[in-house]
């Protein structure tokens, strides 16, 4: 039985996950956490086999809080940053998109367990690119659509159709973790990728 950890921030993502480990024969969900300062008394006392947690809950504090215990670490692509002292030779770590499938996260748990590795190429590719995850096309789209423009006027400028705009738009929208164009120019600015 694979005993597992989950430190995921929100109750509905963290009790979704829950309930689909709790389908699988050969892992237990041993204990839930919510916030940061529980994931080291959690390890402690329940002492998991694998801990699923949000890099956000433990960002700023590295991996110290967990242990020696192999880390199922899910994150954003725009906090892909956040991942690069994530890794050492005496720990096991892998590394999922907070938006993958539930079935990802289940075969995840397994192979850490068994000390394979774990990437998601898309994050490690978001955490090793100074500029972001977005390509150069997107980075001239958005900085488009924050000054302002409309789609066509932005087709119009960079030689596009109407449609492959909105197809780059709803790709920011998606890889910024944003629900909205404004949103995703916020995040894209905060993180100073335009």
């Amino acid at each position: 039985m694979i005993r597992t950890l989950l430190a995921l921030d929100g109750a509905l993502v963290r009790g979704a996950l829950s309930f689909v480990l709790a389908a699988e024969k050969d892992i237990s969900v041993v204990a839930e956490v919510d916030h940061g300062d529980a994931v080291h008394p959690a390890v402690r006392a329940q002492r998991p086999d694998v801990v699923v947690v949000d890099l956000d809950l433990i960002a700023g504090e590295g991996t110290g809080p967990v242990g020696q215990c192999p880390l199922l670490v899910l994150a954003h692509p725009r906090r892909a940053r956040g991942l690069r002292g994530m890794f050492s030779p005496t720990r096991t770590v892998g590394i999922l998109g907070s938006d993958v499938a539930p079935h990802r996260v289940v075969d995840g748990i397994r192979r850490l367990f068994r000390r394979e590795p774990v990437l998601d190429a898309d994050l490690v590719v978001a955490a090793l690119r100074a500029d972001g995850p977005l390509t150069s096309r997107e980075i001239e789209v958005l900085t488009l659509t924050a000054a302002g423009a409309p789609v066509a006027e932005v087709a119009v400028s960079l030689g596009l159709t109407c449609g492959t705009v909105r197809n780059h738009l709803g790709r920011i929208v998606r890889k910024t973790g944003a629900r909205t164009r404004v949103e995703a120019v916020r995040v894209a600015r905060e993180a100073g990728w335009i």
